[in-house]
């Protein structure tokens, strides 16, 4: 099926709207322009959801009517001013890095077909990340075929590319979750940590395609934050192996520099108490230690503590034990 494009411009940007939702039992998902359904449900992650119990389902919406569409492996809504939408793709015949490139290919021909052509937001999801597959570990070979997309659409694998994160399922098909917009964000890095891009060989052929953050725009009078995936890694070096406690303090601390950095380049503070955060831990055992030391961080009592969703996952890098996202938004003028 080919691409639709839509046919029209919109003078005024539609408010991109997000809601974190708690379901019960057999409950569906609230309609939204797409999200990521994690816990219980038809067509939920395939990863252990540690707390809170039940399922939870993130979606991203706007007041503006939108309309479902597939190209290739992507299934997608946009509403002219918004793109949602998820690739979905087995790599148990062509291998990951042949399926990287199939999801990223076929992402990137359906942003070139709309008006809402900017990749702002990627979340990638893939069984056993770590795992020593046709003499190379998975991680590397999804790099590979996403860098490769990224040069083949003509679009930045280095400066300026998206935030995103790259986790490992327990099992189940590659999944590209992405958001995208009518407005480039502003790339935001991290200057205690060589930018994921810039790494050396040593990590792979291919370094990872992303920014630390993304600003931008989301309509309202309002600018939303995008922090990817942070570890305890400084520089481009591993720290603190073994000790899931520090590892966590270490992330924190990472993404506390981003905020420091974005408020510069906004104008405006995002503050880690009002943030919305997904917390990926390695072994379920460490949950209680991950979760004392980010409550401490953010407040107990906070609406940031409140709303956070922990997953069993594996990260990028078999030596970690922790991986924090969070995203959030603030009322401010125009990004400097």
């Amino acid at each position: 099926m080919s691409v639709a494009v839509a046919s029209h411009t919109l003078a005024v940007l539609q408010p991109l709207l997000f809601r974190r939702s708690r379901l019960g039992a057999g409950e569906a998902a609230p309609a939204a322009l797409g999200g990521r359904l994690v816990g219980q449900g038809a067509g939920a992650l395939h990863a252990a959801l540690l707390a809170p119990p039940g399922a939870v389902f993130d979606g991203w919406a706007s007041a503006s009517p939108s309309h479902d569409r597939r190209h290739g492996c992507v299934r997608y809504t946009t509403d002219g001013h918004w793109l949602h939408g998820f690739a979905e793709v087995d790599d148990g015949t062509s291998g990951l890095q042949e399926a990287s490139h199939r999801a990223y290919k076929d992402l990137f021909e359906v942003l070139a077909a709309s008006v809402c052509p900017n990749l702002l937001r990627v979340w990638n999801y893939l069984a056993a990340i770590n795992r020593e597959q046709d003499g190379s570990e998975r991680y590397r070979q999804f790099n590979a075929g996403r860098q490769q997309a990224f040069i083949e659409a003509l679009r930045s694998a280095f400066e300026g590319a998206p935030a995103a994160c790259a986790l490992g399922m327990r099992d189940g098909p590659l999944r590209v979750y992405f958001l995208a917009g009518r407005q480039p964000p502003l790339a935001i890095e991290n200057p205690r940590q060589v930018s994921a891009y810039c790494y050396p060989d040593t990590y792979g052929p291919r370094s990872p395609s992303f920014s630390r953050a993304a600003l931008v725009d989301v309509g309202g009078g309002r600018n939303a934050l995008f922090i990817s995936g942070t570890a305890s890694i400084v520089g481009h070096t591993s720290l603190h192996v073994g000790d899931v406690r520090k590892q966590t303090e270490e992330s924190l601390h990472n993404i506390a520099t981003v905020r420091r950095v974005a408020a510069e380049r906004a104008g405006v503070a995002f503050a880690a108490d009002a943030l919305i955060y997904t917390v990926y831990v390695r072994d379920p055992a460490n949950l209680a230690v991950v979760r004392e030391v980010f409550e401490r961080e953010v407040g107990a009592g906070s609406t940031a503590a409140r709303e956070a969703v922990y997953l069993q996952a594996d990260i990028c890098r078999a030596e970690l034990l922790v991986e924090i996202e969070a995203h959030g938004f603030a009322h401010t003028g125009a990004i400097a």
